[in-house]
């Protein structure tokens, strides 16, 4: 826009005077939020765990107890802990074989898939609920999606 004003208000019409350019191709351009999850690949190499993406609410922590923290029991692997901040937040993963989850401070829902079904969860506020296998009459090995929370 100033580069406009210089150039409309110069003698000779739309040419900027010697020296100057158009602001416009200097400035940086827009960051554009594509709330992919930082260092996925890294994650996913390292700790086999496929993180997708995320508004940066709900992020990987390692585990300390008395941190509030979402907890995430899978077979074949060790606990899975995410930290929870602000009002609401969400992240989309792929963790196979999620039998437990157990709850922090937070309302929240764990979406899970097997083969084609889909299964929403409620988790309950403080204590370990059951998911996936563990709530399953056919003991089928679910897959975590999504996790969702509010406060």
């Amino acid at each position: 826009m100033a580069w406009a004003a210089l150039a409309a208000g110069h003698p000779g019409g739309s040419h900027a005077p010697a020296g100057t350019a158009a602001v416009a191709d200097e400035a940086p351009g827009y960051a554009v939020e594509d709330f992919d999850y930082p260092q996925a690949d890294k994650i996913l190499t390292e700790k086999n765990i496929l993180l997708k993406r995320g508004d940066g609410h709900i992020t990987l922590a390692d585990c300390a107890s008395g941190t509030g923290q979402l907890e995430v029991q899978a077979r074949d692997r060790s606990k899975v802990c995410f930290d929870v901040k602000g009002n609401s937040g969400w992240l989309t993963l792929e963790l196979p074989s999620v039998y437990l989850i157990r709850g922090n401070d937070y309302t929240t829902e764990a979406d899970m898939t097997v083969g084609t079904e889909q299964q929403s969860y409620d988790i309950a506020k403080n204590a370990w609920t059951p998911v996936g296998e563990s709530a399953d009459e056919q003991a089928r090995e679910w897959t975590l999606l999504e996790l969702r929370t509010s406060k």
